[in-house]
């Protein structure tokens, strides 16, 4: 095994950490900060019309009432003004939407990249916990939840903050004395919305993990179908899912409970407010208290009613910013996961050879009192079969994790062409090996596709050799398309024998250099398995081959069969030789063709 020293940084090595939902939405919307910023300025150059209409229309009726202190061409500049500020519109928004659209696009494509590589980068183990269905939700639903947070901010959270900001500046300028009514009236406004935040964020807390639930159940029920129909479980699987969509029901009716107590108070007390501004500043300019005019009552009165809108669509924003930013937390579950592959900074697998050393290697399970793997000692040559066999629970399966390195020794190490394989980047390592598992994983695209999966160009002729030497090219040829093909999601329009001649074809045409083999013929017809025994033997010829086999007369031509019992090896040797010494071997073997064991 060559390695390589490198290491390149990870698009991932920020740590997210205990870190608050805005700090983090804070970090992904970095990148994109000019275009927020641009994207600010032409909103409120756009929105101008909003802020400066009740300025203009108080002028205009000030210089109706009072004809003696103004001019007519006062009230045709107010006018041009007018036009001016309503004619650009158009294309400022225009340009407005531009900006902030790629931003919130670019932001919501890099956080699905970004969940996507952690995803790749996660241990095994992880997926063992986790369900498809949960982490689906994440990749879909709370990442578009984040770029709804991030419009609403922008279209509805931007209106009301450049409203309540230029109504304030305008009011300062013009009566400066009226915005301590301001100041007393919206922190009211302000202390509701603070006062029902936490009913709404434990509220959406429990509504996203409902329907994370509800998610999981529906992928779990497409994929048993064949199995509720064969035994006729249709009401029990209605039964399963209809439980959880009952709760995210009663989970969505309490959101939505809460939201409406929220929207039809705030409505009301914003309305009331508005009423006593318009008595309060009708009042001030009849009793003279201060120093206004007719304008600048109707203008008080719409900059404060425009004020309490605004601070209304904040609350109304805020269901979806408190479910934005629980998404944001949802998220971290897998971009916070210390539950890595640790492969960064490790040395880069350049070439292997398939020499193995397997010093006193053990492993064991978190939550488990046993090992599934206990001093396990076996050097293996290049180019030599290995089979392993025992009964269920042996450690036959984590053995072969081992070798693929979905998982690490917790005790001994295993040694790869003279190199530790713990100082080695495992998915380098990868790039050499091949693995036929006893259920073949097929992704709904052409054959061709599948079995070049990953490989960046392989001509014509090369996959036909791969799919003849795979015993699969007879039955290819006779499909409609031929490679072109597809295959179904997982493969569902080729039987369980076609589907495992394509992952043979796809290991061939990767030229490995280990193959692990997974009971690769368990559940097929005597025929189909002898057309993938014949393909599996030209696949294993000149390779370092892990076999693990529930048919034991698979694997008669072994190099070694290693017999493993409770972690440990209970013999080791040919098939003749394992059965001329009459132990576990060949009471296995007895059984499966039928007969009394010797030693019984």
């Amino acid at each position: 095994m060559a390695m390589t020293s490198e290491h390149r940084p990870s698009p991932l090595e920020r740590r997210f950490q205990g870190e608050h939902p805005l700090r983090t939405l804070k970090y992904l919307m970095l990148p994109e900060r000019w275009k927020l910023i641009w994207g600010t300025v032409f909103y409120v150059i756009k929105h101008s019309p909003m802020w400066l209409m009740p300025l203009l229309t108080a002028n205009v009726i000030d210089i109706i009432a009072q004809p003696e202190k103004h001019s007519r061409t006062e009230l045709w500049w107010n006018a041009v003004v007018l036009v001016v500020i309503l004619v650009q519109n158009p294309i400022t928004h225009y340009i407005y939407v531009c900006f902030v659209s790629r931003a919130s696009r670019n932001v919501e494509t890099q956080l699905r990249s970004s969940i996507c590589r952690r995803l790749q980068q996660l241990s095994i183990g992880f997926y063992s916990r986790q369900s498809a269905g949960k982490l689906q939700s994440k990749v879909l639903r709370d990442v578009e939840a984040i770029e709804q947070l991030l419009r609403a901010f922008f279209d509805a959270g931007l209106m009301a903050v450049v409203n309540i900001v230029f109504a304030l500046i305008v009011t300062a300028m013009r009566v400066p004395w009226f915005i301590v009514f301001y100041v007393l009236t919206v922190p009211v406004a302000a202390g509701l919305i603070v006062l029902l935040r936490r009913r709404l964020d434990a509220r959406n807390t429990t509504f996203r993990k409902e329907v994370e639930q509800m998610s999981a159940r529906v992928i779990e029920m497409t994929h048993l179908i064949p199995i509720t129909r064969a035994h006729g479980l249709e009401s029990s699987a209605l039964d399963r899912i209809g439980q959880s969509l009952q709760r995210v029901r009663q989970a969505g009716l309490e959101v939505d409970e809460i939201n409406a107590v929220f929207g039809s108070i705030s409505w009301m007390t914003f309305n009331l407010f508005n009423m006593a501004c318009l008595i309060i500043a009708a009042w001030a300019y009849a009793a003279g208290w201060l120093p206004i005019t007719i304008g600048d009552v109707v203008m008080l009165t719409t900059y404060f009613s425009m004020m309490t809108g605004s601070v209304m669509v904040l609350a109304g924003t805020l269901p979806q910013i408190s479910k934005g930013l629980e998404a944001v937390r949802s998220i971290g579950e897998v971009l916070e996961s210390p539950d890595l592959e640790q492969n960064e900074g490790k040395a880069t697998v350049s070439a292997v050879r398939g020499e193995f050393r397997f010093e006193k290697v053990s492993f064991q399970y978190t939550g488990t009192e046993s090992h599934a793997v206990q001093d396990f000692d076996l050097t293996v040559a290049q180019g030599e079969t290995i089979a392993l066999v025992g009964p269920s629970g042996a450690g036959k399966s984590t053995l072969l994790n081992l070798v693929i390195g979905y998982v690490r020794p917790t005790a001994g190490r295993i040694v790869l062409d003279g190199r530790d394989m713990s100082e080695a980047d495992l998915r380098t390592y990868r790039r050499f090996l091949a693995v036929v598992p006893q259920e073949s994983i097929l992704f709904d695209g052409t054959i061709r596709e599948n079995v070049t999966y990953g490989l960046a160009s392989v001509s014509d002729a090369v996959v036909e050799q791969a799919l003849r030497d795979a015993n699969a090219w007879e039955f290819v040829q006779r499909l409609p398309d031929g490679t072109k093909t597809l295959v179904g999601e997982r493969g569902a329009r080729l039987s369980g024998g076609q589907k495992q001649r394509l992952a043979i074809a796809r290991a061939l045409i990767r030229n490995p250099s280990v193959l692990v083999l997974d009971e690769a013929t368990s559940a097929l017809d005597t025929e189909t398995e002898a057309l993938i025994q014949e393909a599996l033997e030209r696949l294993m010829r000149g390779r370092t081959t892990f076999v693990v086999a529930h048919r034991l007369s698979t694997i008669r031509n072994a190099n070694r069969i290693v017999v493993m019992q409770h972690g440990r090896i209970a013999e080791i040797g040919s098939h003749d030789a394992l059965l001329a010494k009459n132990g576990l071997y060949a009471q296995l073997h007895a059984r499966q063709a039928g007969e009394k064991p010797a030693a019984e």
